[in-house]
């Protein structure tokens, strides 16, 4: 969790950073769709803050108030991103919309393309350690950074090519019209963030592929249990949680029925660390003739 909390504090400075060099970028050249840009990158800064708050409260160990921890607070952070963004896209359509009727043509273009364009690049650049670290550590809040940080990227890609665009051919509206599709593209970008993190907060099941990694664990590591069924999933952030029923012969010891239940944690932790297992021992009368059978 410190290595993940590191990563959010960096990623402060980081958007700092490419904020201060796009606002120079603007600056520079006059251009909306610059500006929109770097409005966006005001959402960066505050996503990156979002992010290392909720970081560290996900990080506090359970306690009486919370016996599964704290690690759904990751899911806020991303909530409130996309909420931010979708502040941003409604901030880019009021600059732009007048542009689209008294539009002007951009100033010194190419050094403040030039700023924009280093900008992008430091971007790219932190987008991808944010996505490999936040797979790595299965870390919601810097998986859904380093996404919008790669929304951001291509959004800026598509301003670039907008201005020169509008300078090259002498039609100023184009500024004004690329800034209207950056302020859709972010949009659609904030709504996926969203969806995302309201399926973690609404204790959304694991995907169709770790389900199946999951019952094939299952399979393979019950021997001496008979079925196992009404298999039940969640994510709270970086943990998985993982239940179901174990169907095992009605002369079955207490502990041997333990052993298999040890077993079948070790073998599903191994598969998916930090992951927290729940397994309800029942005897043969009350197999289902559904689910996972034993291999």
């Amino acid at each position: 969790m410190e290595r993940a909390t590191g990563l959010a504090l960096l990623s402060v400075v980081v958007a700092a950073t490419v904020l201060g060099l796009k606002f120079l970028a603007y600056a520079l050249t006059g251009s909306v769709a610059l500006y929109s840009d770097a409005l966006e990158s005001i959402i960066n800064v505050a996503a990156a803050l979002a992010a290392l708050i909720a970081l560290h409260v996900a990080s506090r160990p359970a306690d009486a108030n919370h016996p599964y921890g704290h690690t759904k607070a990751e899911y806020f952070s991303a909530v409130a991103e996309g909420v931010l963004v979708v502040l941003a896209a409604l901030a880019i359509v009021r600059e732009a919309a007048p542009g689209l009727l008294h539009a002007r043509a951009v100033e010194a273009p190419l050094l403040g393309l030039l700023v924009n364009i280093g900008a992008s690049a430091i971007n790219a650049a932190w987008a991808g350690v944010l996505l490999r670290q936040g797979r790595a550590l299965r870390s919601p809040a810097l998986l859904a950074d380093g996404r919008h940080i790669l929304t951001d990227v291509m959004t800026s890609v598509g301003v670039v090519v907008g201005v020169v665009l509008a300078q090259a051919t002498g039609l100023a509206w184009l500024d004004p019209a690329l800034a209207l599709l950056v302020a859709g593209n972010i949009l659609w970008s904030g709504w996926g963030l969203m969806r995302e993190s309201v399926g973690g907060l609404m204790d959304a099941g694991v995907d169709a592929a770790t389900d199946a990694r999951i019952r094939q664990t299952m399979s393979e590591h019950a021997e001496g249990a008979l079925e196992m069924h009404d298999l039940r999933t969640r994510h709270a952030g970086r943990m998985t949680f993982v239940e179901f029923h174990l169907v095992v012969p009605g002369e079955m010891t207490v502990q041997e029925a333990h052993a298999i239940c040890d077993r079948l944690e070790e073998a599903l932790r191994s598969e998916m660390p930090g992951a927290s297992v729940t397994i309800h021992v029942e005897p043969q009368d009350k197999a289902k003739h559904h689910g996972v059978l034993v291999l």
